[in-house]
């Protein structure tokens, strides 16, 4: 069997902020060209078989190194069954319904409102951790939160209606914004025992575990003969790209360079996106919203840099 060494990455430093680049890069590709594709599919079919697909291949490298979860603890597993709930379930699945609506709204704005998760970790820590943060975050936190608004919706009032999908889209965001906040703030107490390759491949397998009940509950797991073949190969794309192998990229790049370096890096995301929904959608923000987004950006940069 394989095992997973780490050696060969130790003269990489070097090109640390290029992997968190690389791997935010594939975010984009992933939110704009792949997860989309698979909208006919229930969501909970596709956050299951994603990760079920991640853990295959994972545990080729991981089968040797089983014993390092021995010493694990009851309330590490609790956490890590909190990191698969909130950002492995309840996060993918949102993000994922989002992304859904690809035939009618602009995926880039989905992306760019992942952007408030900073904003979500630091309040949810204060309240759950104790991090009090300084006092001036709630104004920065505030000013993030109406630039995803004009960014969003313009200067207009949103329409509340099911035809809205903007509306109803922007909604499955931000709740994937608060599970993947969530998961970030369960994952500080999951990593206190465990080194982070163990646990990214912990996190893969909880979530499997959990997306397979959900399967149970909902009756979905009928539906695997949907699955066509161009739809399987998404699936393979989006476990070789953007599941395990991205995560180990991004983790192993943000380990070496400084946070402010590497909130500048991960903004390769929303601009992938960008990009990729203007030559392959055709669809681009308009001004007012361009507007929106240097808002958020601006705001969020001063939120990250309040983080000790």
């Amino acid at each position: 069997m394989l095992t997973l060494s780490f050696d060969f990455w130790k003269p990489m430093k070097r090109f640390a902020s290029f992997f968190v680049i690389l791997a935010a890069s594939l975010w984009g590709i992933d939110g704009i060209l792949l997860r989309p594709q698979l909208y006919t599919l229930p969501v909970a079919l596709v956050v299951f078989t994603e990760s079920a697909i991640i853990v295959a291949l994972l545990t080729l490298f991981f089968i040797r190194e089983i014993p390092a979860f021995k010493t694990l603890k009851r309330n590490d597993w609790l956490a890590f069954t909190g990191v698969a709930i909130m950002g492995g379930a309840i996060g993918t699945m949102a993000i994922t319904k989002a992304l859904f609506y690809v035939d009618f709204v602009n995926l880039s704005i989905v992306v760019l409102i992942q952007k408030l998760q900073p904003v979500f970790a630091i309040f949810l820590a204060s309240i759950f951790l104790r991090e009090k943060p300084k006092k001036i975050f709630y104004a920065w936190a505030a000013l993030a939160i109406i630039g995803a608004y004009i960014m969003t919706f313009g200067l207009s009032l949103p329409e509340i209606s099911p035809e809205n999908k903007t509306l109803f889209a922007s909604l499955f965001a931000l709740l994937a914004t608060l599970g993947f906040s969530s998961s970030t703030v369960l994952s500080k107490r999951a990593l206190r025992n465990i080194e982070f390759r163990h646990a990214t491949y912990l996190r893969f397998l909880m979530t499997a575990l959990v997306m397979g009940v959900v399967l149970l509950f909902t009756g979905d797991y009928n539906r695997f003969s949907e699955v066509d073949g161009s739809q399987w190969q998404i699936f393979l794309a989006i476990a070789i790209l953007t599941g395990g192998p991205g995560i180990f990229l991004y983790y192993y790049g943000l380990k070496h360079i400084r946070a402010s370096v590497a909130t500048i890096a991960e903004l390769a995301f929303p601009l992938t996106a960008v990009v990729l929904e203007f030559f392959v959608h055709d669809k681009i923000l308009s001004l007012v919203q361009w507007g929106g987004v240097a808002i958020l950006f601006y705001a969020i940069l001063r939120v990250t840099r309040l983080e000790k």
